[in-house]
């Protein structure tokens, strides 16, 4: 079974490969830079035009209530989500990253924009606070090992040549065990047919050569298309940006391929711990321990077989 079990965790060199394609090309992914995400939902915009989304609600989405999140978490209709985080901070950090991002627009003069806004008092009545955003969009990871498409029984998903998972609207039958073996709870069922749906990464986009609409609408680059180690070479170089300038807390996600995912095909860089985001902090393959198991079941079914053969073979 250890054949097995290096097909269903651990690293592995090249996904596509190890799912048939004889001469994949080089494999790509997502990196989102969430220091530059501006919650302005223009990936989320662009995944339902292009991929023909259905609305999340049957009528027009209403906010929330907590935050200015409208979606609330991934869903079969929701491919993207952007999170709204909204952080009390030391007074005077003004919530601003140490690293200031040149976005192209207008800005207001030296002394005003250096200017920390206003701070409310603690709520106990102590030290001064702020209030920091953190806005990330959140997308199916196409991990390299990837659970949903471990248990699929009708090949509905499978792993396409550019290393992605995508799900065939046309061969699923409903089932739903892709949805609890998602160890970031990614996949949903719409409730009208039944059926899976998830990000596809633009496969048909990605045959004719073109970006995934979300990279492509997104319009401070937070979302980074291309071959997966320059993205992660990218990502690396980002990350030691702003550890250089102050911001100690930033960190990768999902970009190390000896996670327990086998690293994933969308990573990102955070500005906080992971479930501050709703993410999971140590995400693992839900079928890792599958070949124990039926190690264990077959050792099991062997001795309860021998128990019932000596019991037979005692009462001659």
């Amino acid at each position: 079974m250890e054949w097995l079990s290096a097909s269903l965790a651990g690293p592995l060199a090249d996904p596509a490969t190890d799912a048939g394609h004889p001469h994949p090309p080089e494999r790509v992914g997502f990196f989102t830079d969430t220091s530059v995400c501006i919650g302005c939902k223009a990936c989320e915009v662009a995944c339902k035009e292009w991929n023909l989304v259905p609305p999340t609600r049957d009528e027009a989405p209403d906010l929330l209530g907590t935050s200015f999140d409208n979606t609330g978490e991934l869903s079969a209709n929701s491919w993207r989500h952007v999170a709204f985080v909204e952080q009390r901070v030391p007074a005077g950090t003004g919530g601003r990253p140490a690293e200031a991002v040149d976005l192209g627009m207008p800005q207001p003069p030296p002394a005003e924009r250096d200017r920390a806004p206003e701070a409310a008092p603690g709520a106990d009545g102590g030290a001064a606070e702020g209030v920091r955003w953190l806005m990330s969009s959140d997308v199916c990871k196409h991990c390299t090992h990837a659970a949903c498409l471990d248990v699929c029984p009708t090949g509905a998903l499978f792993r396409t040549e550019y290393g992605t998972v995508v799900v065939q609207e046309d061969i699923c039958n409903g089932c739903g065990y892709c949805i609890p073996a998602c160890p970031y709870g990614v996949i949903g069922k719409r409730e009208d047919d039944g059926r899976a749906f998830k990000c596809t990464l633009c496969y048909d986009r990605l045959g004719s050569g073109l970006e995934p609409a979300c990279a492509t609408a997104c319009p401070t680059d937070s979302i980074q298309f291309g071959p997966l180690e320059e993205l992660r070479e990218r990502a690396n170089a980002r990350l030691e940006r702003l550890h250089e300038a102050g911001t100690a807390e930033a960190r990768l996600y999902g970009a190390d391929p000896g996670d327990g995912v086998g690293g994933a095909g969308a990573f990102f860089l955070l500005l906080d711990e992971p479930e501050v985001y709703g993410l999971p902090p140590d995400p693992v393959v839900t079928t890792r321990d599958l070949p124990d198991i039926w190690r264990h079941a077959a050792l099991a079914a062997g001795v309860a077989a021998a128990a019932v053969a000596a019991a037979f073979l005692g009462r001659r």
